[in-house]
């Protein structure tokens, strides 16, 4: 800057700091930083000779250097990013001092900032330190296409500029810090009023799919979106969209995708699906499919809800329509989503676990309803019981009657297997229809499939007219096969037909019958090890144990033993005309302190047996005479012999018969026995 005549430089002194005044005053009326950079540049061309002129802001927390260029001839070139150790700019700052350049092309301490000077043109340099009471603010730079431009004059009045910019500078960082903040708080408010309005929505519903339109309405205000979907993932990488918000944009309902994109509490944003796309491994086009619905960016949230993760995801129809700064609000809202999909749920439990109850209510009431009905009639086909393992044996039978699927019961000899056939006979829809029992044991080899499938005149020796079996007997109803284990090979070959194609032939037959009846077998013996042994075909072992009931011993429900008991003493006193006075407090202790390894059978056998001892009066302990079977047997010795069951039977049977006049099946139901049963009896005891 050279000075002209003697009055000269007083008169331009003046006019300098005329000019500082004001431009004080006019970077003082400037609050944001780029109005501030355009009155910076207008006013200091006024008062400073340049070429060049630039700001570069100081963030002493991040310890990083923010260029900008203000003017500059020519076009302007983007200033390098330096770390700050490498910059002019931390080295005013640091030493608070000009840093004056006569001539760039000798400068070595800043080799990056001369280099970029040298570009934009310039020759000299002179960066001046912004610093308040507050803050050092950064660096001041002008710049001029000649050397030597800047003499200690001009330093002293450009730092006296400098402290008027570095003044307005950080006004202007704290005004857009303000705004910043108000811009903040303004966005927290809206998101918040989102947020309520959310909650308002989502609480009431326990069905998040009627109300997801809305959902997306509510979050557009905070997040701008096109399109909003919900999806839930399965851990093996399967998709399934769950809500839509709106179901006429059909994307992709399933998709599969790799497991390893599914990590928790991650976000993906897909800033240009036209150019990026995502990896799908089935459907190959589906991508291609939301290109064409016009889709060309998204934001994809992820989280794990009640062990299960689900994702949302924002679609827009404009690319690079999401940033990493609405990340936090799609949180919120996702969570929002999350805790009404959670409580969805927990409804969706607390019906499913009431429709159970009432189900399990019906169950039981069935139950009881067939168990009294049963009751009422009275003999062997009664179910007593109110134990949690007899009411579950019952629980099952009234469940699998009301199919029509084969039944198997396992359990020891005596348990009440043939009690359980008929009540699944009851329960069923084959009520009407007759109930067949027939004991495999009870009958040679030959005379079994006669029995059970029928034979035609001539078949054998002795078979003098054609006989239907009980597989035609039973038609409509129920074929009750006891001790199926007892069952010849032979007979269990052509009975396998019957449960593979429903139809059998006569012994001595060519015509084939049809079998409508449904099939409930029983065992005392593990056919299972019958099978690996071979004495029991695989393929009829597996159509009997479509379902299957075990019947537990009465050692396992011995809170059924004394019901058990009144209600044998109650058949009992019918038979015999003259019912026992009761059990005494020894009968009733002896009877539960009892092992019963002959189970319910033995149980009434023994009070049959007592009250006919105790010749109408109180049964006692001794009348039972069980503590002495008892104690030898777990000593492991066989039981001395008492009264003898066989022969009071026998004289039973012969009494009633006589008094039925010689009715089988009248002295069969006083008995309390099928018309198998008293066959069988009738030949054990050569009474027939």
């Amino acid at each position: 800057m050279t000075p002209g005549p003697a009055a000269a430089p007083d008169a331009a002194v003046t006019a300098r700091y005329e000019a500082l005044v004001r431009v004080s005053e006019a970077l003082g009326a400037c609050h944001d930083r780029d109005t501030l950079f355009r009155a910076l540049t207008r006013e200091l061309r006024r008062v400073v000779s340049f070429d060049f002129l630039g700001v570069a802001i100081y963030d002493e927390a991040a310890h990083t250097i923010d260029p900008y260029v203000l003017e500059s001839t020519g076009e302007a070139i983007q200033p390098p990013h330096l770390t700050a150790e490498e910059s002019l700019t931390y080295w005013v700052v640091r030493h608070q001092e000009p840093a004056v350049i006569p001539v760039i092309d000798q400068e070595t301490r800043f080799p990056q900032a001369t280099g970029y000077m040298s570009r934009q043109g310039m020759r000299s340099a002179c960066g001046l330190p912004l610093t308040t009471v507050q803050r050092r603010v950064g660096m001041l730079l002008a710049g001029s296409r000649q050397p030597h431009a800047y003499d200690s004059e001009d330093i002293t009045f450009l730092s006296l500029v400098a402290n008027q910019v570095a003044l307005a500078v950080d006004d202007a960082l704290n005004y857009g810090a303000l705004q910043d903040a108000l811009v903040a708080e303004r966005e927290r408010t809206r998101n918040l009023e989102a947020s309520d309005e959310l909650l308002r929505a989502l609480l009431p519903v326990l069905n998040i799919r009627e109300i997801f339109p809305r959902i997306s309405e509510i979050a557009a205000t905070v997040i701008p979106h096109d399109h909003l979907t919900l999806t839930f993932h399965a851990d093996d990488g399967e998709a399934t969209v769950e809500a839509s918000s709106d179901d006429r944009v059909l994307l992709v309902k399933r998709l599969k995708l790799n497991p390893v994109q599914l990590e928790d509490d991650t976000y993906t944003i897909v800033d240009d699906l036209a150019a990026t796309g995502c990896p799908v491994a089935e459907p190959p086009d589906c991508w291609e499919r939301v290109r064409q619905a016009g889709f060309q960016s998204m934001l994809i949230l992820r989280q794990r809800v009640d062990g299960q993760q689900l994702s949302l995801q924002f679609w827009s129809k404009r690319p690079w329509a999401f940033s990493q700064a609405q990340v936090s609000v799609a949180r919120r809202i996702l969570d929002h989503v999350s805790l009404a999909v959670s409580h969805e749920r927990l409804a969706e439990t607390a019906r499913e676990a009431a429709e159970a109850r009432l189900k399990a209510a019906r169950l039981e009431a069935r139950v009881r309803s067939l168990s009294d009905e049963l009751a009422s009639k009275g003999g062997h086909g009664r179910v007593v019981g109110a134990s949690p393992q007899w009411q579950g044996v019952l629980k099952a039978a009234t469940q699998v009657a009301q199919t029509d699927t084969t039944v198997l019961l396992e359990g020891e000899s005596g348990t009440g297997k043939e009690v359980v056939a008929r009540f699944v006979h009851r329960a069923s829809s084959r009520d009407g229809g007759p109930f067949v029992a027939l004991n495999c044991a009870a009958l040679p080899e030959q005379l079994l499939e006669s029995e059970l499938f029928g034979h035609e005149r001539g078949a054998f020796t002795g078979a003098q007219a054609a006989k239907p079996g009980q597989i035609e007997l039973a038609a409509g109803g129920v074929l009750f096969l006891d001790e199926v284990s007892e069952m010849s090979a032979s007979a269990q070959a052509k009975f396998l037909r019957v449960l593979q194609e429903r139809e059998f032939q006569r012994l001595g037959g060519t015509r084939s019958l049809k079998a409508n009846v449904r099939v409930v077998a029983a065992t005392n013996r593990d056919l299972k090890k019958a099978m690996e042994r071979g004495d029991f075909r695989a393929d009829l072992y597996y159509r009997l144990k479509v379902f299957d009931i075990h019947l537990p011993a009465l050692r396992e429900r011995t809170d059924d033993i004394l019901p058990l008991s009144e209600a044998f003493l109650e058949d009992i006193g019918r038979l015999f005309g003259r019912p026992p006075a009761g059990l005494t407090r020894d009968a009733k202790d002896a009877l539960l302190a009892y092992h019963w390894p002959g189970n319910v059978r033995e149980l009434r056998n023994a009070l049959e047996r007592a009250a006919i001892l105790c010749d109408g009066g109180l049964i006692t302990a001794d009348h039972l005479s069980l503590s002495r079977e008892r104690s030898v047997a777990a000593a492991g010795a066989p039981a001395p012999a008492t009264t003898n069951v066989n022969d009071i039977e026998r004289d039973l049977i012969r009494r009633v018969l006589g008094e039925s006049g010689g009715n089988k099946s009248r002295a069969a139901a006083r008995l309390g026995l099928s018309r198998t049963q008293l066959y069988v009896r009738l030949r054990k005891y050569q009474l027939a």
